[in-house]
């Protein structure tokens, strides 16, 4: 059975597909969540959280920008936006702590990011969450 990590990493894939301009993968989330073994409640879980990062990326990506300090949206990596999208996302609009929304940021980034990425993405999801 899958992780809820397994899960996010799974979403983080597809939101990066999707950012790379590849938005017909919206139809087939199912079946690539059943290839990774997403399934059952992990698969409504990362569904929800796939759905929902979608449907609010532009006041997600407004809420990156406001804490970036002198770059924009498109000097990010596609993968370390990914991550920032997801716990944003999770952030704002789930009843999750936020300590664990972050940890589990971070070691995502550590495994599909680059080295600066960790602390990049813990110090811009601290100021979101101080905000």
């Amino acid at each position: 059975m899958a992780t809820r990590t397994q899960a996010r990493e799974s979403v983080i894939g597809l939101l990066y597909a999707y950012d790379l301009g590849n938005e017909g993968i919206v139809k087939f989330v199912d079946e690539i969540l059943e290839e990774k073994k997403i399934r059952n409640q992990q698969k409504e879980f990362a569904l929800k959280l796939f759905n929902g990062t979608v449907t609010n990326i532009e006041q997600i990506d407004n809420e990156i920008v406001t804490h970036l300090n002198q770059r924009t949206l498109d000097d990010l990596g596609s993968v370390e936006k990914s991550i920032l999208r997801l716990a944003i996302y999770e952030i704002l609009f789930e009843d999750l702590p936020k300590a664990i929304i972050i940890n589990e940021a971070i070691e995502l980034s550590k495994r599909l990011a680059s080295d600066g990425a960790p602390k990049f993405v813990n110090g811009l999801l601290d100021k979101v969450i101080k905000a």
